[in-house]
């Protein structure tokens, strides 16, 4: 097969050895040293661009997608649905009432406009500026992302330059001659009243609409210094022109892509910059300008007179007419300055969209937080009642009527004349009646297929159709109906009578009479589900030697090689109970995870419950070697009175499912699951990678912000580095949620060099 070289990432992206105790550097190696960025906060927006407000359309970068064809496509087909909608409604309008109101006249904006012409509807355009000028402010000369190349967006606007004056241009001549009603107006928010939106516009009445059009982006919204003298004119956000600068002292604050480029083409034209950045490093540009950067900022003078001097872990901490104050490391400096560039970047306009009643993403009313209270409050109790018995004998207790009709079936002596179908029935009364853990397994099983089917209608990849079928037929199959119907039902059928049969029964289930069916025969959920996940088979009073064979070859054999080959997730994400619920329940609150390194310091909460179920099964097996009664004692009171209340009960069960909709379906796997910190670091010595494709990449988080491991998946693709954050669960959000196909699962040598992809397709 033919090896394609990696591509070299951003030093800095690598990590370095961390100083102090040995905890500290495993820290540092297992979860520490990876990228732990936001996502950016956005208004909540559909796929089609509606919200949450009737009649309200989201369109252009604010989607999550800034590129321009995106735009284009999603402006026109706003529109296109906008001319439907309205030529179904008989609601008759004023004079004075517009049919669809575009908010904003950048790209989005005119591409919706220009479906609008001809149409009969009633419109206009609201822009504060120009039209355009989004890209009109651009630097001269600056190259523009019009890919994917082979995309056509819908309706009449299309684009094929790629430097800023030639696609501006371009569309202006698309536009020359159509009736573009622009209004040059500045809107506050919009407001529904009724059957019609307000679109608000300060000193003025509110213009009224059936449809609203929202095509603002984030230009104009700049992130501002926070300094001293800040408001000075020569203060700007923008790079106009980088001959403009020569001569000049010029000082550019930033540490991303903007302001890297903006140094690199100011110092090429003549000026002495001095780029200050608070990080230690490059590490939000792409590897190609950090590198650059470095480069120019050892070359002394540069041809044109130029110079590029790099400050990182530095701040500005006061501007004045003729000079800034730097602090770096305790120490303050004070540097001649012309010209300040602050390009540390933009902010969604989101005062807009909550004055409009639009939700932003990660925001929750106080409505919501009692929704999910109330959710957690009946998730806790449901597995209270598993794990404790709490309120075990209500009347509403599923267990008690089945343990009803059970007592119903022995009082009639169940004739045995009533074959294998009568077993079936006596064999689903006595597991019901167990206790309410078969209800529960039985609801989490119609979950997984309900909310399973919907994730397949919704996310169309034949990744996802093989993954989610497997999820439903293994959570249904070994995770419910062998240990609860199949396995009892063949008991009473005879089968462990004699023979090897009986003896693997024997040790495999051993007889229990407090089991309405005669034996343990939930033990066999330890098929599938491995230690230290399920730790009932191994923390025993006797080995079960059977069962320890089992799960050892489980935890440190098979576990070892699928994630050598496939990564953690081919058992997070393809086998595992918590996976199943957490990619069907939870697809669609996968964006609610939170990141950042707070974050990624507390997925270690799973390595100290890993510590702890390391240190129970020594104890097991010092009371089992030497028969140390006080070794028995403590690892049966540490099993009873903490890790099952603690760990199963409230970690697991509680707050693992309690939180699905406050923090996506992984806050148990991600956080606390001690097979996961296992097989985290089993990942570190993993073949599998998303590997990436750097040109392709725009840096438009929509990879990060639908990860519900909190890995920021943008920062590695942006610096062509190939992920390799051991928490991945390879569920292919992020492959197919890339707008420019940079992600495939694949896998890598000794030397991150890619040698195989994944044949299943994990985008549409």
């Amino acid at each position: 097969m033919t090896t394609i070289a990696a591509p070299t990432g951003h030093a800095a992206l690598a990590g370095k050895a961390a100083p102090g105790n040995l905890f500290t550097r495993f820290a540092q190696w297992l979860h520490l040293q990876w990228p732990a960025g936001v996502p950016e906060r956005l208004p909540v927006v559909a796929a089609d661009g509606s919200t949450r407000v009737p009649g309200l359309n989201v369109v252009g970068d604010l989607t999550g997608v800034p590129l321009l064809k995106f735009a284009l496509d999603s402006g026109a087909k706003a529109a296109q649905r906008c001319r439907r909608e309205l030529a179904g409604e008989n609601q008759a309008a004023g004079a004075d009432v517009l049919d669809v109101a575009i908010i904003g006249g950048g790209v989005a904006g005119m591409a919706a406009a220009v479906e609008l012409v001809g149409s009969g509807l009633r419109f206009a355009i609201f822009e504060s500026n120009q039209r355009l000028a989004t890209l009109a402010n651009f630097p001269a000369g600056k190259p523009i992302f019009t890919y994917p190349v082979d995309m056509r967006p819908a309706g009449e606007l299309q684009v094929a330059a790629t430097v800023k004056e030639d696609l501006l241009a371009e569309l202006e001549r698309q536009l020359a001659g159509r009736d573009l009603p622009l209004r040059a107006a500045t809107v506050t928010h919009v407001e529904r009243r009724g059957g019609l939106l307000a679109v608000m516009v300060p000193d003025s009445a509110p213009v009224l609409a059936r449809r609203v059009i929202v095509a603002i982006g984030r230009s104009g919204n700049f992130r501002r210094l926070g300094v001293p003298g800040e408001d000075l004119p020569k203060v700007v956000n923008r790079l106009h022109d980088p001959k403009h600068h020569h001569g000049q002292d010029l000082v550019v604050a930033g540490g991303g892509d903007s302001a890297c480029e903006a140094a690199i083409a100011c110092a090429e034209a003549g000026a002495r910059v001095t780029l200050v950045h608070r990080g230690s490093d490059l590490a939000k540009a792409k590897s190609g300008n950090a590198a650059r950067v470095i480069a120019l900022a050892g070359a002394g003078i540069l041809p044109g007179g130029g110079s590029l001097a790099l400050k990182l872990g530095t701040k500005l901490q006061r501007i004045s007419a003729d000079a800034v104050e730097i602090v770096s490391g305790g120490a303050t400096a004070r540097l001649p300055n012309d010209e300040v560039l602050a390009l540390i970047g933009r902010e969604a306009p989101l005062a807009f969209f909550r004055k409009s009643g639009v939700p932003i993403r990660g925001e929750r009313s106080a409505v919501v937080w009692m929704g999910l209270g109330a959710f957690f409050l009946a998730v806790t109790t449901l597995y209270a009642m598993k794990a404790f018995g709490l309120l075990g004998h209500a009347w509403w207790n599923p267990s008690v009527a089945a343990g009803h009709w059970l007592e119903g079936m022995r009082e009639i002596s169940w004739p045995a004349e009533s074959g294998p179908l009568g077993d079936l029935l006596y064999t689903v009364a006595a597991s019901a009646s167990n206790g309410i853990g078969f209800f529960i397994a039985l609801l989490y099983c119609l979950t997984v297929l309900v909310f399973g089917v919907d994730r397949m209608r919704r996310r169309r990849t034949p990744y996802v159709r093989l993954q989610t079928t497997t999820l439903i037929l293994v959570q249904c199959l070994p995770l419910f109906l062998l240990p609860e119907i199949i396995l009892p039902w063949l008991g009473h059928q005879g089968a462990w009578d004699s023979g090897w049969w009986k003896t693997a029964a024997d040790n495999l289930f051993p007889a229990a009479s407090y089991d309405a069916n005669g034996r343990e025969y939930w033990r066999a959920y330890g098929f599938l589900l491995a230690w230290p996940l399920f730790v009932w088979n191994v923390f025993t009073d006797q080995p079960q030697g059977w069962w320890l064979a089992i799960s050892l070859v489980q935890t440190f054999v098979i576990i070892p090689l699928i994630v050598w080959r496939w990564g953690k997730g081919a058992y997070c994400g393809w086998l595992c109970s918590c996976g199943a619920l957490a990619e069907t329940l939870g697809d669609r609150h996968r964006q609610k995870m939170p990141h950042g390194r707070f974050w990624n310091r507390l997925n270690l909460v799973g390595q100290v419950l890993l510590a702890i179920a390391v240190a129970l099964f020594v104890l097991r097996v010092l009371s089992w070697s030497t028969g140390w009664a006080w070794s028995s004692a403590l690892g049966h009171e540490a099993l009873l009175h903490g890790w099952k209340p603690v760990v199963d009960f409230f970690l697991a069960g509680a707050l693992g499912t309690g939180l699905y909709f406050a923090y996506s379906g992984r806050v148990w796997c991600r956080f606390a699951c001690p097979l996961a910190a296992l097989m985290h670091i089993y990942a570190r010595f993993s073949r599998f990678r998303i590997v990436v494709e750097q040109k392709k990449c725009i840096s438009c988080n929509a990879c990060t912000a639908v990860c519900h491991q909190g890995i920021d998946i943008m920062n590695f693709a942006n610096k062509g580095n190939h992920m390799q954050d051991p928490e991945c669960v390879r569920c292919s959000a992020c492959v197919q949620a890339c707008p420019t196909e940079v992600l495939r699962f694949g896998r890598v040598d000794g030397q991150e060099r890619v040698v195989a992809v994944d044949g299943i397709s994990a985008r549409g």
